[in-house]
């Protein structure tokens, strides 16, 4: 298990170098693939020692090595994120006796969070192009892979959840998106009951303390949007790997 959670944080470190093309470029309507890397200021190419995760940013002084423009901080924190959050899906879903299949799942699972939450954060917006894709793997690895939650019960618990949410945003458009719709529906198929439940309860939670906080600290304005995806995000990583642990915690509780 430990050595299956260390290749899996390094792995982390690998896909979080992509995700920040994915984060920088799909907004944008560019290709992930095609050209290379480069840098964003000059346009120098990226040799493969520039690449390295984390150790190209500390061995350049953050900065580009042909143009000196400064390298956002941004980029090794996303590729450490995902690292420690590969680790601790590794660990936390193999100790379940989880099937390696839904392993891969769940880690490609958290790497489309994470690149949603920042490119959310960027621009108020979660793409089709992640959220779509992310709802029919959820169903399908449902379907497929033998486990929790299965097959229906993902397919109605997006639906469900969907639902819920696509009401909401018909009813109060200004505070709801339909990316955020398309979003929780996804999250739903993956998780299925009641696991969707606790992760939009805490993504509301911590999303409404948060908003308390920049509006009390005059970062944001009353009526100025705050992206929800982060929030959801958040609370459905935390279902995804403590839900089991969560939810038998709260009925020895109320025992």
């Amino acid at each position: 298990m430990f050595l299956i959670s260390i290749t899996a944080g390094l792995l982390g470190l690998l896909i979080g170098s992509f995700l920040n093309v994915v984060i920088y470029r799909v907004p944008r309507g560019e290709s992930i693939v095609s050209p290379g890397s480069h840098c964003p200021a000059c346009g120098h190419p990226l040799k493969a020692w520039e690449l390295i995760p984390v150790l190209s940013f500390l061995i350049q002084n953050g900065r580009c090595r042909e143009c000196q423009e400064p390298i956002s901080w941004r980029y090794p924190a996303v590729e450490l994120l995902t690292a420690i959050l590969f680790l601790l899906t590794a660990y936390f879903s193999w100790s379940t006796a989880i099937y390696p299949s839904q392993l891969f799942l769940n880690l490609v699972f958290v790497a489309v969070l994470i690149a949603l939450s920042l490119i959310d954060i960027d621009t108020l917006r979660l793409p089709d192009v992640l959220t779509l894709p992310l709802l029919v793997l959820g169903l399908l690895g449902a379907f497929l892979i033998p486990g929790n939650p299965t097959g229906w019960e993902s397919l109605l618990s997006a639906m469900g959840t969907g639902g819920l949410f696509l009401l909401i945003a018909l009813l109060y458009p200004q505070g709801m998106g339909l990316g955020d719709v398309k979003l929780v529906a996804a999250l739903g198929a993956f998780l299925g009951f009641p696991a969707i439940f606790l992760a939009v309860f805490l993504g509301s939670l911590i999303g409404a303390i948060s908003g308390v906080y920049l509006l009390v600290t005059g970062q944001k304005c009353f009526r100025q949007q705050i992206p929800f995806g982060p929030y959801l995000a958040l609370g459905s990583i935390i279902a995804l790997l403590w839900g089991t642990r969560i939810f038998d915690w709260y009925w020895a509780l109320v025992k």
